[in-house]
């Protein structure tokens, strides 16, 4: 992710949490997706083990307004 953050000028949270507290109940209020995860502004990127690179790419790149790669 660091990566796509600076091939897209944009900044990059990481946020982590012990087990524990990603299955508390103050979590789980707080609207954010269960972990793994990712989110770009407030869309679920990707969640659980199908996080890859390209999707979170292609997710980053609608976002800011740009053609999916491999388009002219």
């Amino acid at each position: 992710m660091p990566r796509l953050g600076e091939k897209y000028e944009m900044e990059v949270e990481t946020v982590t949490k012990s087990r524990e507290e990603y299955q508390g109940e103050a979590y789980q209020v707080s609207g954010l997706p269960p972990a793994p995860a990712v989110m770009v502004e407030d869309e679920i990127a990707a969640q659980g083990p199908e996080i890859t690179a390209e999707k979170l790419e292609a997710v980053i790149r609608r976002h800011l307004g740009l053609p999916p790669l491999g388009t002219a």
